[in-house]
């Protein structure tokens, strides 16, 4: 199979031919020396992963013809990740490691305490692309345009578990938040460099959907605790517990 993934917005069947954006064309072409004939794979979110090699190449338009399934479309992610926007190299961490951690909707928020007022979402979209393409996931993630925490949290829908990481150490131990949440709607909400502020926590906290979450004792930035409460989700209610189950 080819090393080389590309995310693509047309539809992927048997016999069809997908025009390649330009950035695309330019990287087969000139940076990785793709030559006519030889193997893609192709995918785009909906129909899942196919075979396909690169049959028309100029200065001007590159195609593939797409040829075989490879693997078929997953049910979509259901995890969130709320996050309060961060410098710019540590948010490109955040979103590309939440994309390789399965995360389905990505959802910036605006904190009293954050220090970033703005996201570059093409940028964002661009890196979760990216991502997906590396780490063989299916899917890219959604990624919300920057809100005020208070409008997210007004407009929440209903069955959906928000996990909150108190870094204040009120919180439960994720391993016991977590417990039961196998199958069920939920989300992570990560805070600012700076933290919650103290009225913004009691607010979270009287949320009857919310739980207040700790991981441990040690103050941990938000990208790292971005990744260590993802990797906590998938190993004990989400992706990585059903792969382990179906191997059983």
């Amino acid at each position: 199979m080819s090393k080389i993934r590309l995310f693509v917005g047309s539809a992927l069947a048997a016999g069809t031919t997908v025009t390649l954006d330009a950035g695309q064309a330019h990287y087969l072409l000139h940076v990785m020396r793709h030559p006519l004939g030889a193997p893609l794979v192709l995918f785009n979110g909906r129909d899942g992963e196919w075979q396909a090699s690169l049959s028309e190449a100029s200065k001007r338009v590159a195609r593939a013809a797409v040829e075989r399934l490879l693997r078929p479309q997953p049910s979509p992610s259901d995890l969130w990740l709320l996050f309060a926007p961060v410098k710019r190299a540590r948010i490109d961490l955040i979103v590309e490691k939440a994309t390789e951690l399965g995360v389905g909707l990505l959802v910036p928020v605006l904190t009293r305490h954050s220090a970033v007022q703005k996201t570059n979402d093409q940028r964002l979209g661009a890196i979760a692309v990216e991502a997906a393409e590396q780490c063989r996931r299916l899917s890219v993630p959604e990624i919300r345009p920057l809100r005020p925490l208070v409008e997210v949290i007004g407009d929440w829908p209903a069955g959906r578990r928000l996990l909150v990481l108190d870094e204040s150490g009120g919180g439960l131990p994720i391993a016991e938040a977590l417990a039961g949440l196998a199958g069920r709607p939920a989300a992570l909400l990560v805070g600012p460099e700076g933290g919650f502020d103290e009225t913004e926590l009691d607010a979270l906290r009287r949320l009857s959907f919310a739980t207040p979450i700790g991981l441990g004792p040690l103050i941990l930035r938000a990208d790292t605790a971005v990744v260590g409460a993802l990797a906590c989700y998938q190993a004990l209610s989400g992706d990585w517990r059903r792969q382990a189950e179906n191997q059983c």
